[in-house]
């Protein structure tokens, strides 16, 4: 039962990431991309503390602030950053759909820094989901807005610098708390984009501001930052992290039913077999083959056991 809420709580975070990323389309001709971030981690960081304290969620201590602020501003600062800029370029559900490859590229990583082994079965997985984003993208290139490849592929970088951001943090999370890692993490990030949107007299904009900007502005900090990041971090607390990390497949789902309203983006046929594609690639590299799963069954132990 917890595997199965853990699940669950992990297809919520995802769902908000997604529509998150329709909003951030939504806005993005309106506020430059540091000052979107700067909204979204900023209000994330005034939600969550408040929590983490109240809960007394341990932070990182000493010299773990150094790697912690250092991790922070890669993802939450310069990921976003990045982010923003290639949805700038491209459409929603392409942006959404080259960041569903996560799972993956997490992977890959973790084999180059020796976190984790990669198998042949792995390898597949990756090859088959990347290979299925290619094609979906390239298909659907013709009537996607001009300049999309730049934006699919400043995603498919901004994605790599998340993978890494997965497998490095990891110590530093086992050593303080998820919840606690996120709060201070998420705060080095903001702190840099307020500051750098503060510099650059991007707030000004709000000045501006109908009623719909206020409400895209406070939805990606409420949901699309501290919401999403924290049910993510509650997620992996009630199941493994290959089975949350495997509802990112929902992310492109959420996200271009939502720019489908709101922004008028149409979801074609490529979309959807792009998506089949990622699903099956991480189904592939996170599950045990039959014939492995047999020997993992007549281990040693259990053969002695059953003589």
């Amino acid at each position: 039962m917890s595997e199965r809420i853990g699940v669950l709580i992990a297809v919520l975070s995802s769902s908000f990431g997604g529509t998150a990323g329709a909003v951030t389309r939504y806005v993005v001709g309106v506020i430059d991309p540091v000052t979107i971030a700067a909204f979204r981690f900023g209000i994330g960081v005034i939600v969550l503390l408040p929590i983490a304290l109240a809960i007394r969620s341990p932070l990182p201590r000493g010299r773990d602030w150094l790697g912690v602020s250092c991790l922070g501003v890669m993802f939450f600062a310069l990921f976003f950053v990045f982010y923003n800029i290639a949805l700038s370029y491209t459409t929603t559900a392409r942006g959404a759909l080259a960041l569903s490859t996560l799972p993956l590229w997490t992977m890959v990583v973790a084999s180059l820094l020796g976190a984790e082994p990669l198998t042949a079965r792995k390898t597949a997985g990756v090859l088959i989901a990347v290979g299925g984003v290619a094609l979906a993208l390239l298909a659907g290139l013709a009537a996607a807005p001009a300049g999309a490849w730049r934006g699919d592929l400043i995603m498919v970088g901004a994605t790599l610098c998340m993978a890494f951001y997965n497998v490095w943090s990891r110590p530093f999370i086992a050593r303080s708390s998820p919840l606690g890692f996120v709060t201070a993490s998420m705060g080095c990030g903001a702190a840099c984009l307020v500051a750098i949107a503060g510099l650059r007299g991007g707030f000004a904009v709000t000045q501006s501001f109908a009623a719909a900007q206020w409400i895209a502005v406070i939805y990606l900090g409420v949901f699309g930052g501290a919401a999403a990041f924290f049910l993510w971090v509650l997620a992996l607390q009630k199941t493994t992290p290959t089975r949350v990390a495997n509802t990112m497949t929902v992310n492109p789902i959420a996200a271009s039913l939502l720019a489908a309203v709101i922004v008028d983006e149409p979801v074609g046929w490529n979309l959807v077999v792009g998506l089949v594609a990622v699903g099956a690639g991480i189904w592939l590299a996170s599950t045990v083959a039959p014939r492995a799963k047999k020997e993992q069954g007549r281990s040693p132990a259990r053969i002695s056991n059953t003589s």
